[in-house]
């Protein structure tokens, strides 16, 4: 196998933060086409968290670095960006706590199963959590966007209801994790 399709799956988890450097001036900018390509950006590093599964395992290049590397891409990127929203005043602080809080939670959690040989696998729910925050967030850089009112709206309660799936993820998550040790 060539050497860049070896690499390519990490190469896309890792751009989630390799392209922040970009994205977050860019979402800091005034004007609605700084929106425009600012969401064209987030969905397209969004878009990687299948991307670079679905080619490692198609090419057999599944690793536990992967495994491990892809929710902290995906938490660094989330995280930076609700940040730099909340900066803005445009998400409320008690979401991004709560959102962060579980993400730090679930990343303990994943980390105490790793330390008992235990692989917590996504549970549906967080997926759904993802997919919704994703969607959420987008909306809301596309905010100022004139010609679709109600992007920002929308998008809160996108986020809104992301922190509902995630609270009951991260349920899921100390549940699996109860139960592998039991099995074990």
């Amino acid at each position: 196998m060539q050497k860049w399709k070896q690499n390519l799956p990490l190469h896309l988890t890792f751009s989630r933060i390799y392209f922040l450097p970009l994205l977050v001036p860019m979402i800091l900018q005034t004007g609605w086409q700084w929106d425009v390509a600012a969401a064209v950006l987030f969905i397209l590093l969004s878009l990687t968290d299948a991307w670079d599964g679905a080619l490692a395992r198609k090419w057999n290049l599944v690793s536990n670095f992967g495994k491990f590397m892809d929710p902290v891409a995906d938490k660094v990127l989330v995280s930076t960006v609700l940040l730099t929203l909340l900066y803005l005043q445009k998400v409320e602080l008690l979401l991004v706590i709560l959102l962060l809080a579980r993400d730090t939670f679930i990343g303990g959690v994943r980390a105490i199963a790793a330390a008992d040989n235990l692989i917590l696998d996504a549970k549906s729910a967080g997926k759904w959590k993802t997919g919704f925050q994703m969607t959420g967030i987008t909306l809301i850089i596309l905010e100022s966007f004139p010609w679709i009112p109600y992007f920002g709206i929308l998008g809160r309660v996108a986020l809104w209801f992301s922190v509902v799936l995630s609270l009951f993820s991260g349920y899921q998550y100390w549940q699996a994790y109860q139960d592998s040790r039991k099995g074990k």
